[in-house]
């Protein structure tokens, strides 16, 4: 009896054993970190509110993840989402994308959407950061008396409770007293929430949308936890407990930076990210006001707003970056990401076979061939896989990412994808020996198989071909 009880208990000490290093090795995966994930948002346009990504090597100068276009889109609530945040598990096994269930772009007003909007955040999971789930939703203010909406949500795991804290922004009547007020429910799962309970309320009528917490190592700058909140200004507040009592450290009012209230340079969407390898932390800041879009400053401690300082040498790529979330990467992860969205697709201009000195460009979103086109960009385009599949290509304009050459009655626009059937087979052609030189090539419409691209008046439309002079104007050379 006594050996087998020995044997049972050596059993349960390798067991014990295996689960620690098991426990260490998944710790061991997050460190170091070799590259930096943003996901965000590009603003109203029609195709604006969805999900995109971009990637950096230093965490200052990004790159356009999926050739600058949608990644993940939402066909849930009101299909269209805002303000995405990047949540990864302790272990690094899994990973959430919350966002803003809001489509501006679809028509709906501000007023309307504060009021009377979706209580909901949209909600992706994976196990790798590649293959993401269907987008689901996860009514989060419904439990608040005369909620508006539910909008800019965060999470971050809490190792006092073993779970997460998601907190966002509800305009709701409390006290008398209609505005925006921070609130946080737990969740284990991102599927189930507790009852919803009051974060953050400033005084008086001043509101409070945009919050975002980091957590730092060693309590560098004397606490673990900071957050910064747009709130009139951007202030900045520290814990050394995510639930627990906050102290207010200041704002950046010092720095000519508000939310508005200071004036100055009005930003908003307030996003942390801590340099790999070093003690050092950016808060990039929106310049909605201006629309420049993202501005860093950095500091290597936050014990005091007086210890940040602007920085210079930093670029946004070819999108607009709207207010979202910056995922520190180990190499696994950055491998994965890259793999699946990081191979850039070159640059290409349309030269046309009669009239050699114009290349297809986009104006006003009209489609035309002209010399000497300005800006150039305005003639540069991505031949990427047909968007209706099928050996098709599709042409993606460099400086309008997510806007593809479509046609319409026939004639050739530039457009925004809307992710509908329709449009993808408009936008799509198949390339094919040129009709009037086989060593150029001609561009036959998906869905109109005997109409071919070809200009007419210098403008962009599809026709069927029948003389020789029509074949010469259905005829390009795709050139750098």
């Amino acid at each position: 009896m006594l050996s087998r009880l020995a044997a049972v208990l050596t059993t349960m000490c390798l067991t014990l054993a295996s689960l620690s290093a098991l426990t260490a090795e998944k710790a061991a995966a997050l460190d170091p970190f070799t590259g930096y994930l943003m996901a965000h948002f590009t603003g109203e346009s029609a195709d604006g509110e969805q999900i995109y990504l971009a990637h950096s090597d230093d965490g200052l100068n990004w790159t356009d993840l999926n050739n600058g276009g949608v990644v993940l889109r939402s066909t849930v609530g009101t299909r269209g989402v805002r303000d995405p945040a990047l949540v990864r598990s302790p272990g690094g096994d899994r990973y959430w994308i919350i966002a803003t269930d809001l489509r501006i772009a679809g028509g709906t007003s501000w007023n309307d959407a504060a009021n009377r909007g979706s209580t909901s955040l949209v909600v992706w999971e994976s196990t790798d950061l590649v293959n993401w789930s269907a987008p689901r939703l996860m009514n989060v203010a419904g439990g608040i008396p005369g909620a508006g909406n539910a909008w800019a949500p965060e999470a971050i795991y809490n190792p006092a409770t073993g779970d997460y804290v998601l907190y966002w922004a509800t305009n709701s009547a409390r006290n008398g007293v209609t505005k925006h007020r921070i609130w946080y429910a737990r969740t284990s799962d991102f599927r189930t929430v507790t009852t919803p309970q009051l974060y953050i309320e400033r005084g008086g009528s001043q509101g409070i949308i945009d919050t975002q917490i980091v957590e730092v190592a060693g309590s560098t700058g004397g606490y673990r936890y900071y957050r910064a909140s747009a709130d009139g200004h951007i202030t900045i507040e520290a814990s050394n407990s995510i639930l627990g009592s906050w102290t207010t450290l200041g704002n950046l009012s010092h720095m000519g930076i508000s939310n508005g209230t200071g004036g100055g340079n009005v930003v908003e969407g307030p996003m942390w990210a801590q340099f790999n390898g070093r003690s050092e932390w950016a808060l990039w800041l929106d310049q909605f006001a201006t629309g420049r879009g993202y501005m860093p400053i950095a500091s290597t401690d936050l014990g005091s707003t007086r210890n940040f300082r602007t920085v210079s040498g930093y670029g946004l790529g070819g999108t607009r970056k709207r207010h979202g979330s910056i995922l520190n990467l180990t190499q696994a992860e950055e491998n994965r990401v890259l793999g699946r969205w990081g191979d850039s697709t070159p640059i290409n201009r349309l030269q046309s076979y009669n009239f050699q000195d114009r290349y297809v460009r986009h104006i006003d979103y009209d489609v035309r061939i002209d010399a000497n086109v300005s800006p150039a960009q305005d003639a540069q385009f991505r031949l990427v896989p047909g968007l209706a599949g099928s050996g098709t290509v599709s042409f993606m304009s460099v400086n309008f990412p997510g806007h593809y050459l479509r046609h319409y009655d026939y004639d050739l626009r530039l457009e925004a994808s809307d992710g509908s059937s329709i449009f993808a087979a408009d936008a799509s052609f198949r390339q094919v020996a040129g009709l009037a030189s086989s060593s150029w090539s001609s561009f036959q419409s998906y869905n109109f198989p005997g109409r071919y691209l070809r200009h007419s008046n210098y403008l962009l439309r599809i026709d069927e071909i029948s003389t020789a002079t029509a074949r010469g104007d259905a005829t390009f050379r795709v050139t750098s």
